[in-house]
């Protein structure tokens, strides 16, 4: 029984199992339509959730998951909820997490692509957006620090995860640092003569992330009217696309854009690139996860039917994934190797997350307004118990009254 399930004697008897799947249900629809900022501040929102405020799981289990999550195709975050569900009410609790995570996305990414489709623009809401992402940048603070504080349980793992985020920020691939890392710690830890040699393994030689990547900077642009279709494909055409790339995607939202590229644009001429181009901008304005983008796509494609075969697709992957990895993954722990493994993954992740919140900064943190929200937001998060939720919902009341005054 989970801490949170027991208050003072007699005064509380653990939930149901309809019980727990009630709450599931109810706080991933929450965090999943509030989840603004990409992965790591879907992970910040998570870890205040679950382990602080509900302690539904221990700091240790949820680093454990967000290794593994790291480990496997698919979207980090989205594979967390899943897991979290597992954890909390077994395989009704794991479809019930994972599905409410991903619904308010992508009926808010539908309502979009119709928007789009029928008036051939993208509604723009910078100003709570403006104020959104310097508040987002404060939860994911609070939470690298107090992950950061498990995760580093001494000096190896800590020079590992300074050495990972160095790897990050010179452009190494973050599944080579995740499973190097894994690797070349465990083989640390476990072979003491190794340790002098181990991390040096991480200088990164290249960029490893292709020009045709570096679509972020759009997601902030303006909207650019529909185009036309080259080629128009069926529904299971749409669906068995999108079922492949779920299949094996790994490296998050980055790579998802060279998939896309690749396959809708070049390959199959589905899609206009600069269709592709709003598909891609609308996935990062919405929350919950990135890969919302593909129902975007899969309404121009298709309509409705299109929509939901092409979410189906490519988030199923994630449920299969993460079913077959959940049961076992805490027993797995009771190996002194892959114990060994898990902690130096967790530390690679942890670096990871820091490494992404510097990107994430140097584009939020633009003006005294952004600051202000930043560092206000910072402040209450670490003075009184206060839920990010609420922190990321005010930053974007508070950017639209900045804007409204200036």
């Amino acid at each position: 029984m989970n801490s949170a399930d027991a208050g003072p004697a007699g005064t509380r008897q653990p939930p149901t199992q309809l019980g727990r799947l009630r709450e599931l249900a109810a706080l991933f629809l929450k965090l999943g339509a509030i989840s603004f900022g990409g992965p790591a501040a879907h992970i910040a929102l998570l870890e205040g959730e679950v382990v602080r405020k509900r302690q539904w799981v221990t700091r240790q289990q949820f680093l454990d998951m967000l290794g593994a999550a790291n480990l496997i195709p698919g979207p980090t975050s989205t594979e967390m909820a899943i897991n979290i569900g597992f954890v909390r009410a077994g395989w009704a609790g794991l479809c019930v997490a994972g599905a409410s995570f991903i619904l308010p996305a992508a009926l808010i990414t539908g309502a979009f692509a119709w928007a789009y489709m029928r008036f051939g623009s993208l509604p723009q809401a910078a100003s709570v957006l403006a104020g959104i992402k310097p508040a987002v940048l404060a939860v994911i603070a609070i939470a690298i620090w107090r992950l950061g504080k498990t995760a580093v349980k001494d000096v190896g793992l800590g020079l590992l995860g300074a050495v990972s985020l160095a790897a990050f920020l010179f452009g190494l691939n973050p599944i080579l640092i995740l499973f190097g890392g894994g690797l070349l710690g465990m083989l640390a830890k476990r072979t003491p003569s190794l340790r002098s040699e181990a991390l040096f393994i991480f200088i990164p030689r290249e960029n490893c992330f292709p020009p045709s990547l570096r679509f972020a900077a759009y997601a902030a642009s303006g909207s650019i009217a529909a185009g036309t279709l080259a080629l128009r494909p069926s529904i299971s055409q749409i669906g068995l696309f999108f079922l492949k790339v779920g299949a094996v995607l790994y490296g998050g939202g980055y790579v998802l854009l060279a998939f896309l590229e690749q396959g809708l644009v070049q390959q199959h001429a589905w899609l206009t690139r600069q269709q592709l181009l709003d598909a891609v901008a609308i996935g990062q304005f919405t929350p919950g996860p990135v890969l919302s983008t593909a129902t975007f796509i899969g309404y121009i494609l298709g309509g409705v039917p299109g929509a939901v075969v092409a979410t189906v697709g490519i988030f199923l992957p994630s449920f299969f994934y993460v079913g077959l990895l959940a049961p076992v993954l805490f027993r797995l722990r009771q190996s002194v190797w892959i114990a060994a493994f898990l902690d130096s993954v967790n530390v690679c992740a942890v670096a990871l997350m820091v490494g992404v919140t510097v990107r994430l900064g140097i584009d939020a943190l633009k003006g005294w307004p952004a600051w202000l929200i930043a560092v206000a937001s910072l402040a209450l998060l670490s003075r009184w118990k206060i839920s990010p939720a609420w922190i990321v919902l005010g930053g974007g009341v508070v950017g639209l009254l900045l804007a409204s005054v200036r």
